[in-house]
């Protein structure tokens, strides 16, 4: 878990404090206002109420022009960027004729096949032209193309597991599919930090949650021998089923799983293991095969393997794979498959063609040199950030590296100030992530070359400078300034 300095806490909390406490005075003011004004209510309760609302207002809307940025570009290693104005004090913004072009280092275009690519690109095409945009349709009716099978086999084979099932979105295939796997008398363990689709999965299965501190095996099998003792709420019944949840790559930390560890846990407690890889799959281990490639871990281990199509792959929908059985009972019993239009044939001709680059029957090396790309620009941009003095969440090999921004005031001034300068990043705040720890979290893609690197971290070094999110002391005669400008050695 992250450590606060104290000293930043306590800042952090005197800032929200400074800002709660004049909210609450302009909103007394403004009540007094709007008693001498008629009343303009039409009977309807407002949709917000009590914090929501002075959140909304008091926060959000000072600095939403740091979120929901729109582009007019493929989420390319540059992409452009549209401006955006306001007349009411950020209230609303408006679109302008106007772009920049912007450094990406906020999508997930993990081994840059979100953009035109040799080998993808022309096959989406003409399946565009063969199959259409859509097939109107769920997969039960008349919604299951050559595409859709083909993808199901390529995926299973792809993440080592005997069948699979795809589904048109990736955020649904873990709240879609938790109900279904798990019920009334079954215990689900989930991660502290898992991520809110498992969390809403969860709560909608029925079942009985309990969590375990993030990433902590041990407190994990504290939490089994518990549960396991005690049985069932009120009757002490066994539990029907258990399930743990966890996922490859965290992605508000970037922190890989320690899978070794809780599958070992699992398989003593006779608790079933669902994997998570919607950051994993495809951007790490030595053929893109996810965590389990990357941390030695048989997938026969692994009872669920979840995973999206939105990252890697530059696609759109997510999977289940698993036993024959298991992908066979999805099939008659999960809504987002029965109910829920199929992926777009485009979208799964996409997908197919990009497991075939990264696995290299395109007849090329470029999958190997996308995958040995990723991981020297993850491990080099998170080890010159920690030198700068940075204070960088996550692991090796992960390119998912949060940056701890803390104070609210610091979220806005970072993301104009790097925009100002041509870097588009991504801040992440309450309720995303805890009220503390609000981040900027970069997302680096095989499509960076050297020289973006070297200028994003030229860029992010001036503005944590500026800024002041530079927590720790940088490391000697690795930085130097220069009239104002920062220069690698």
């Amino acid at each position: 878990m992250i450590a606060i300095p104290y000293l930043t806490a306590l800042s952090t909390y005197f800032s929200y404090g400074l800002l709660f406490a004049f909210g609450q005075l302009r909103d007394f003011f403004r009540k007094i206002v709007d008693w001498w004004r008629a009343s303009t209510l039409d009977g309807y309760a407002p949709i917000c109420l009590g914090l929501e609302d002075f959140y909304i207002r008091r926060l959000y809307l000072r600095i939403q022009d740091c979120f929901g940025r729109p582009i007019s570009s493929a989420p390319d290693a540059w992409f452009d960027v549209v401006e955006r104005y306001s007349n009411d004090n950020n209230k609303t913004l408006k679109r302008t004729t106007k772009t920049s072009k912007c450094l990406n280092l906020g999508s997930y275009n993990y081994l840059g096949f979100a953009a035109a690519d040799e080998y993808c690109t022309p096959r989406a095409i003409e399946s565009l032209k063969k199959f259409a945009a859509s097939t109107c349709s769920t997969r039960v009716d008349g919604g299951t193309t050559m595409l859709h099978t083909d993808l199901e086999e390529c995926v299973a084979r792809f993440v080592g597991k005997p069948a699979a099932v795809v589904f048109g979105m990736g955020y649904v295939t873990n709240s879609a599919i938790l109900p279904i796997l798990m019920g009334k008398g079954g215990l689900i363990i989930s991660d502290s930090l898992n991520h809110n689709s498992i969390v809403n999965g969860a709560r909608g299965s029925g079942a009985t949650i309990r969590v375990f501190q993030h990433n902590t095996p041990s407190h994990l099998e504290t939490v089994l021998r518990e549960q396991i003792a005690e049985g069932q709420p009120r009757t002490h019944r066994p539990w029907k089923k258990i399930m743990v949840i966890v996922e490859g790559i965290y992605s508000m930390e970037g922190e890989l799983c320690k899978l070794p560890e809780i599958v070992s846990i699992c398989k003593k407690y006779k608790a079933y293991v669902y994997l998570d890889e919607a950051h994993s799959i495809g951007a790490v281990g030595k053929s893109g095969r996810g965590v389990c490639e990357l941390l030695g871990v048989d997938t026969a281990d692994v009872d669920v393997m979840m995973g999206t199509f939105t990252k890697s792959f530059g696609s759109c929908g997510g999977y289940i794979a698993g036993s024959k059985e298991l992908v066979q009972y999805l099939k008659y019993t999960c809504p987002a498959h029965l109910y829920g239009t199929a992926i777009s044939p485009p979208g799964a001709q996409q997908i197919i063609s990009s497991i075939k680059v990264i696995l290299g029957e395109d007849g090329s090396n470029r999958g190997a040199q996308k995958l040995a790309r990723i991981r020297e620009n993850s491990n080099f941009f998170r080890s010159e950030l920690q030198k700068m003095g940075f204070e960088v969440l996550g692991d090796n090999d992960s390119p998912v590296m949060p940056i701890m921004l803390y104070n609210p005031a610091k979220i806005p001034a970072f993301s104009r100030e790097c925009l100002r300068q041509k870097v588009a990043v991504v801040t992440v705040a309450f309720p995303a992530t805890p009220l503390l720890l609000a981040r900027a979290r970069i997302c680096i893609s095989a499509a960076h070359t050297k020289e973006d690197l070297v200028k994003a971290l030229e860029v992010i070094s001036g503005v944590g400078d500026l800024v002041g999110i530079k927590y720790f002391p940088a490391e000697p005669n690795k930085q130097h300034q220069e009239h104002g400008t920062i220069k690698l050695e």
